[in-house]
C-alpha cells in the first residue's frame, strides 16, 4: 500500500517539487493550492488537490472533512511569504505584519490544529521554516519581519511536538537558499536538490527527532 503526504501550499517552488517527487516515487498525494490554475497543474502530476487558504479560518476548517477518510504518513506545512525586506528598525507597517504573521505563524497555527485526527502513528510533520528564524546562529537583522515570523514558526511547531508526540515526529526544516521565486536565481541549491534532501530528512527521522530545529540535510540548527 503506498504511502500518503499532504502537502500545505503546493502550488510552486518548494511546495510543487515536494508533490512532484513524491508522485515520482509513487506516493499518495493530497496538495493544497489557491487557484484553479496552480491545481490544474498539480492535477497533470497526478495528485489529490484541494482549495486552501490558510489565512481563511474557514477554509482551514474544512481540511479535517476533505480528508476525513485519509491517514497521512507526512505532513509538510509549506505556505509562508517574505513581506518586504526590511532591516531592525525599520518598523513595518501593520497591514505588512498582519500579512507575514497572518501567513507564516497564524496559518501554520490553524492547519496543525487540524492534523491530529489525520496522522497515522508513525508519521511526520514538517513546517518549512528557515535559519533566520534562528536567535542563537542570528548574525544580521535583514528581513527582521520575516525572522520573526520564522522564530515563531518554530515555536509552534515545538509546541506541536510535545502535543503529538507518540503519533508524530515533529520538525521545522530549513531548505536551504532555494533557486525559487522566493529566492531569486543566486541561490545556492536548486529546488530539485533542496526538496530531495529533505524528503532524505524525514524518511531518516527517528522518534528521538520530535521537536527538532534541523537543515534540509539534517544537521541541527540552534534555535
Amino acid at each position: 500500500m503506498s504511502k500518503t503526504v499532504l502537502i500545505i501550499g503546493a502550488s510552486r517552488g518548494i511546495g510543487f517539487e515536494f508533490a512532484k517527487q513524491y508522485t515520482a516515487n509513487h506516493w499518495q498525494v493530497f496538495a493544497s493550492a489557491r487557484d484553479e490554475a496552480a491545481l490544474a497543474r498539480l492535477q497533470a502530476l497526478g495528485c489529490h488537490t484541494f482549495m486552501l487558504d490558510v489565512t481563511d479560518s474557514v477554509s482551514v476548517s474544512n481540511l479535517g472533512k476533505k480528508l476525513s477518510d485519509q491517514k497521512i504518513d507526512v505532513a509538510i506545512v509549506n505556505a509562508g511569504v517574505a513581506g518586504a525586506r526590511t532591516a531592525a528598525m525599520q518598523a513595518p507597517s501593520q497591514e505588512e505584519f498582519d500579512g507575514v504573521m497572518r501567513t507564516n505563524v497564524w496559518g501554520p497555527m490553524q492547519v496543525i490544529a487540524q492534523l491530529p485526527a489525520l496522522l497515522n502513528k508513525g508519521s511526520k510533520l514538517a513546517v518549512i521554516s528557515s535559519r533566520m528564524g534562528s536567535i542563537g546562529s542570528r548574525t544580521s537583522s535583514a528581513w527582521w519581519l520575516y525572522r520573526a515570523s520564522k522564530a515563531a514558526l518554530n515555536s509552534v511547531l515545538k509546541d506541536a511536538s510535545l502535543e503529538l508526540s507518540g503519533t508524530s515526529t515533529c520538525v521545522a526544516l530549513h531548505p536551504g537558499w532555494v533557486r525559487t521565486e522566493m529566492g531569486g536565481s543566486n541561490a545556492d541549491l536548486s529546488v530539485q536538490e533542496s526538496v530531495s534532501n529533505m524528503r532524505h530528512t524525514l524518511l531518516s527521522l527517528t522518534p528521538g527527532q520530535n521537536g527538532s530545529y534541523l537543515n534540509y540535510d539534517g544537521e541541527e540548527i540552534p534555535w
